[in-house]
């Protein structure tokens, strides 16, 4: 047997009954010679960690726009713990890590940059259907390897595509990563906030702290415990009532208090008008884009492929790009 079959009867044996099988993918869209030494939810994994896509989440805002302090949080890392946590939860579960991790790693391959800022700035511009989660799928599908798209399985891209708010993925694996993205989130927001200065610990209301923890690790240890013990032997992934209550009250106090702060959000403005004006620039001109996006516009309306160009952009990228196409440079004498 190759290795990766191993694996996969490894799997029958170990997994708990609700565990989504390896063996049981709907596949992909385009079939593939198997892989001697990977499972398909491995060669997923890869698959993303090897995308452009994935690397340019290093320099995309999670919340505060371009911090000087690099301890703040940006899309990838706030990825690298919504995977962390997926894996914990799954682990404990039984549940298949492998899937887990890979969809936790693309769940957010298709965010803007400027975070929400740049999703709000997609959905003035161009539709008011436009979401994050939707253009990670774009992604995947389409935009990456020069527009070869990455080919996942079925399962993975359910669980991208349903990570956010009150989507329900196909698997439990892929509830696993909408819980963990909101464990990781309101934690290290909270973490990133104290330390801009925006809130202090004081500020959070303490029966939401005696309930959850007072520390940012001890809240994510009784966030991913309630999860584990509620859900153990279970066909459904939940946290308990009392956590589960106390975690929607902390979200809504962040949103109120740092998602909403006039202080963390004061360059929002200058964000969304900068990419009003680089996304309406290339509709005028999208022969400037790079060619890979210009491919798509033999079968797709201009905007749709200015909307895939603006929304890969990093923080860096849309800034230097606004600045070198309407900023004047000082002029030197020519040598």
């Amino acid at each position: 047997m190759t290795v990766s079959e191993l694996f996969c009867q490894r799997e029958k044996s170990v997994l708990s009954q609700y565990a989504f099988l390896t063996s049981n993918t709907r596949g992909r869209e385009k079939k593939i010679e198997p892989c001697p030494n990977r499972t398909e939810f491995q060669r997923d994994r890869d698959k993303i960690l090897h995308s452009k896509s994935f690397r340019r989440l290093m320099h995309k805002t999670q919340v505060f726009f371009l911090p000087q302090d690099e301890h703040f949080r940006t899309r990838m890392t706030h990825t690298l713990e919504v995977t962390q946590i997926a894996r914990i939860i799954a682990r404990a579960l039984r549940l298949n890590e492998d899937l887990c991790e890979a969809s936790a790693l693309g769940h957010d391959l298709g965010h803007t940059p400027f975070g929400h800022t740049g999703e709000k700035a997609m959905q003035l511009f161009y539709s008011p259907d436009f979401t994050h989660y939707k253009q990670s799928i774009r992604v995947v599908e389409k935009l990456e390897k020069d527009g070869k798209g990455l080919n996942l399985t079925y399962e993975v891209k359910d669980a991208i595509l349903n990570h956010s708010g009150d989507n329900v993925a196909s698997t439990l694996e892929g509830r696993i990563v909408n819980l963990a993205d909101r464990i990781a989130y309101i934690n290290h927001d909270i973490d990133d906030a104290v330390r801009g200065g925006i809130i202090s610990l004081n500020d959070i209301p303490k029966h939401l702290l005696d309930v959850l923890g007072t520390g940012h690790s001890e809240r994510i240890n009784n966030m991913v415990t309630s999860v584990i013990t509620e859900s153990t032997d279970k066909n459904y992934i939940k946290m308990s009532d009392e956590i589960s209550k106390a975690t929607m009250e902390l979200r809504t106090f962040l949103f109120d208090n740092v998602y909403h702060n006039k202080i963390a959000k004061s360059e929002e403005d200058k964000a969304i008008e900068m990419l009003r004006i680089l996304f309406e620039h290339f509709v005028k001109h999208p022969n400037e884009m790079p060619i890979g996006y210009q491919k798509n516009l033999e079968n797709e309306p201009v905007e749709r492929c200015v909307c895939d160009f603006v929304s890969s952009m990093t923080d860096r990228y849309a800034i230097d790009l606004f600045r070198e196409l309407y900023v004047p440079s000082m002029w030197r004498r020519q040598l």
